[in-house]
């Protein structure tokens, strides 16, 4: 008579198991069974099926982050969409452009000779090497504030580079010399920009400490989406020979270019609170006692066109001149880490040495709402609203220059 087995004991039953190995998206990479612990005291693992999903998602690994979706914020996606479509129609457009600098240059050209187009490439990438210094002297702490901007002002130089590039065949000696400087300059103006802006970027679409991932990953997009351009791009320079031809597809992919760029940078949903920002959430506040979170920011936020409604308010980037300062003003912010000084051209804002990103928002409300609207969102308990809201307070976002402090005894 066959014995029945016996039943696991207590010890048995609270025994650790290995259950299951799953990634940083919580996705199941592996199961385990333990029908053959008791012989070989090892669990056996069962690898899921390889699957038509399962080889797409391989596929999607090799260009996205590990763990996404997870692992990105939910703005990555649609940015990314975007961004490979601009991208694609720009490298087209770059070809039809290249060719048109080439002929320039003087290639195909009996008359012309190689030293000629040497020098002037030389003189071509020189002046866009001095832009880029210059540039990045005069904007370079604008740019991590107004990414946005900056992200989309960058690819505005590169198409007009290309259009320059595309007129440049067609002008007389001195003029193509000059509108290949102009060139240089713009493609490098855009470089610094794009660059430094898409760090930027990156940072804020990074969640579990991810950036140099990222970035590998999307440096991978790019050259994939850049290579599909240039052999898409191939069979179209073949096609397109007519100067009608080249303008009318000129301008379709531009316009393409751009509204796929402006598209990208609109679905992007900062949390830092850089002017524009901190204007809305606070003016809404005030107005309907409501506080927007960075999805509704998003969708009011201008790219280019903002400007700040009445005098302007700017941060000092300078050391206070000998009347800029008054015995008064001091006295009034004796409490405050900041002092806000009224002029004829508007508000200036002189931040302490001890200030914080919090206190330079602060100072931006004062200097925009006024003292008697400022104590109100202090009472109402506006800035813990905030950050419950989603907003990152403890980003400097506010000054766009550079940050000078002042010490008061």
């Amino acid at each position: 008579m066959a014995q029945k087995p016996l039943a696991p004991t207590m010890a048995e039953k609270s025994a650790p198991r290995l259950v299951s190995a799953v990634d940083e998206a919580g996705t199941v990479l592996c199961l385990y069974s333990d029908n053959k612990i008791a012989e070989t005291g090892k669990w056996q693992a069962i690898p899921p099926k390889q699957t038509a999903k399962g080889i797409a998602r391989a596929v999607l690994d090799v260009f996205l982050p590990a763990g996404y979706p997870h692992t990105v914020t939910p703005d990555y996606t649609p940015y990314q969409i975007y961004d490979s479509l601009q991208a694609f129609s720009s490298t087209i457009a770059g070809l039809l452009s290249s060719r048109a600098a080439l002929q320039g240059l003087g290639v195909g050209d009996e008359g012309s000779s190689a030293t000629a187009a040497v020098l002037l490439t030389v003189l071509q990438e020189s002046t866009g090497r001095i832009a880029t210094i210059l540039f990045a002297y005069r904007l370079g702490q604008a740019i991590e504030p107004e990414c946005k901007y900056f992200r989309f002002l960058a690819d505005i130089f590169n198409d007009t580079a290309l259009v320059i590039k595309v007129f440049s065949p067609a002008l007389p000696r001195y003029a193509k010399v000059f509108s290949l400087c102009a060139t240089g300059t713009l493609h490098a103006l855009c470089g610094v920009a794009a660059g430094a802006s898409k760090a930027s970027l990156s940072a804020h679409f990074a969640r579990n400490g991810n950036l140099a991932e990222l970035n590998a990953k999307d440096g991978s997009q790019e050259t994939v989406i850049s290579l599909m351009g240039m052999l898409a791009g191939s069979l179209f320079i073949r096609v397109v020979t007519t100067p009608t031809a080249v303008w009318t597809w000129m301008v379709l992919l531009v316009g393409m270019h751009l509204w796929t760029n402006y598209q990208a940078v609109r679905s992007v949903q900062m949390r830092s609170l850089n002017r524009q920002r901190a204007t809305v959430v606070t003016k809404e506040f005030l107005q309907n006692k409501r506080v927007l979170d960075p999805a509704e920011v998003a969708r009011r936020e201008h790219i280019l066109s903002w400007k700040l409604p009445g005098p302007p308010i700017v941060y000092a980037s300078t050391f206070p001149r000998s009347d800029e300062i008054h015995v008064d003003d001091l006295k009034r912010h004796v409490a405050d880490q900041y002092i806000l000084t009224r002029q004829q051209s508007g508000c200036k804002i002189f931040l302490k040495a001890d200030a914080t990103p919090r206190d330079a928002l602060h100072a931006w409300a004062a200097a925009l709402c006024g003292p008697a609207d400022t104590k109100r969102l202090d009472d109402e308990g506006f800035w813990q609203k905030l950050s419950h809201a989603g907003w990152d307070l403890g980003i400097a976002a506010l000054e766009t220059g550079p940050a000078v402090r002042i010490r008061v005894e």
